[in-house]
This record gives C-alpha cells, sequence and structure tokens, in this order.
C-alpha cells in the first residue's frame, strides 16, 4: 500500500462477484498483510442482475469511518454501475472498467486514470464467465500495488469452493498477466 488510507468501490451486477472481490481484498489486507480494512456492501433485491456495490477502506491505522465519500479507485463491471457510481471517484483517482461491458464513459474527470480491462471477455475465454472478477483483481493488484499476490492468491484459495479454486486463481494470474503487457 502506497499512502496511509486507500478507499475502493467495486461496482457491477448481481452474480459477478462484486462482494466477493473486495471480502478478499479486505481479507488479505487484515489477515497477511497487518493491514486495517472496513468493507461495506450493498445490493438491490434480486438475487441476480441487480446492481451491487462494495467498498473496502485500506489504511495504514485505525479505521474510523468503513465508507469514504470520495474513492481512491473504482472498479466498474457494468454500465449502470458506472453510471451509478463514477460521482464518488476522486479527481485523480484510477478506474478500472470491463472493456466488454463498460464503453461509455462520459462525465469521467480528465484526471482520472482508466484502464480498460476485457475481464469478462478472457474469463470466458479460461471457461468460465464468473471469474471476470478475479481477472480484474489481478489486473487491478498489478497496476496499484496493493498488497502481495501470494496474500491474494492465498486469500482467493481460502474463500472460494474447492471445485472453484484452479479457475480462480488461473484466472487473477491471467488480470496480473494482462495488467504488465498493458
Amino acid at each position: 500500500m502506497s499512502g496511509e488510507r486507500t478507499s475502493i468501490r467495486f461496482c457491477g451486477l448481481g452474480g459477478q462477484g462484486i462482494i466477493l472481490s473486495s471480502v478478499i481484498l479486505g481479507e488479505a489486507a487484515v489477515t497477511r498483510e497487518g493491514i486495517y480494512a472496513a468493507q461495506s456492501q450493498s445490493y438491490g433485491s434480486e438475487a441476480r442482475g441487480g446492481q451491487c456495490q462494495s467498498e473496502v477502506v485500506l489504511s495504514k491505522s485505525p479505521i474510523g469511518a468503513p465508507t469514504s465519500p470520495e474513492n481512491d479507485i473504482l472498479v466498474a463491471m457494468a454500465q449502470s454501475a458506472f453510471d451509478s457510481h463514477k460521482h464518488q471517484l476522486k479527481k485523480g483517482g484510477t478506474l478500472f472498467v470491463d472493456s466488454g461491458l463498460v464503453t461509455d464513459l462520459d462525465g469521467l474527470d480528465p484526471s482520472v486514470t482508466v484502464w480498460k480491462v476485457p475481464a469478462t471477455e478472457k474469463a470466458v475465454e479460461l471457461g468460465s464467465r464468473m471469474a471476470g472478477n478475479m481477472v480484474m483483481l489481478g489486473f487491478i493488484r498489478e497496476k496499484t500495488g496493493l498488497l502481495s499476490d501470494e496474500n491474494l492468491l492465498a486469500t482467493i484459495r481460502e474463500s472460494v469452493r474447492e471445485r472453484f479454486v484452479e479457475m480462480n486463481t488461473a484466472a487473477f494470474r491471467e488480470g496480473a498477466r494482462m495488467a504488465r503487457e498493458a
């Protein structure tokens, strides 16, 4: 972690693993890296397909408020979610979007660094559309330096069902590889 405090908001649709991504990030920070973390989440009443969002705050010192009015990083996995949350990204912040699902970036402050990641497309190529969140998480880790690969991979292994471990770790590694080449 480079700064004292980093706020990351993940947003997308139910079923994309939005909540899981932030839980893994927060869990790895607390249990493996000794960083404070606070995580919050909300989602629509739909079981699948409704908007959801999750925020994780990472800090080197105790966290007084579990959310931030503005986020340092916004991760958008669906157009409608991006449209709802883009105003919460700080000027000069970093935006990661699933380039196949978020194509209209109108209204974005020009100071924002944008990374377009074909996360779902790559996950489909790997054999599971559901692993798009892990492709994105690997890409984010590589570009931001938040936490270590080893600690995130270990947390992924502990957080997903055994039958999905291989797919999710492969997707994470593929996201990191894509980021190194971007």
